[in-house]
């Protein structure tokens, strides 16, 4: 995941296609489903008063416009965030390079959409503290 060029060779399925992130992405859902059956057999999470689980309500246009310029930009660049992070301990340069331009993106994000109204995790927050004890 940290290594643009298997990103690409896996994008690339009519050229030399790379599966490696296939078995990524298999990890991943493996783990995933496992913690699905561990939550369905569970009445409360450990930490928590109860699950956080979102509903399944209408996908907004802000989402598909927020997918389609995460995936261009992962299509573009070979990294998403988390494995852009892992890289500014190898190739320094090469990460600022998308880093940067994420920062910036999460910035105007939060100044054009959010401003004024806290983020969800910050609400959910504030609202737990307020409750009587």
């Amino acid at each position: 995941m940290a290594d643009p060029a298997r990103v690409r060779g896996f994008l690339d399925v009519f050229g030399h296609w790379d599966p490696t992130l296939a078995f990524v992405m298999g990890g991943a859902v493996a783990v995933m489903a496992t913690a699905w059956m561990l939550k369905s057999r569970m009445q409360k999470p450990l930490s928590a008063a109860a699950f956080a689980v979102p509903s399944l309500g209408l996908v907004e246009v802000r989402l598909i416009i927020g997918a389609a310029i995460f995936g261009i930009g992962w299509g573009l660049s070979g990294l998403c965030p988390g494995p852009a992070i892992a890289d500014l301990a190898f190739e320094p340069r090469s990460a600022l390079i998308f880093i940067g331009p994420m920062l910036l993106g999460m910035a105007i994000q939060r100044f054009a959409f959010l401003r004024g109204r806290p983020s969800a995790c910050a609400g959910q927050m504030l609202a737990r503290s307020r409750k009587p004890s």
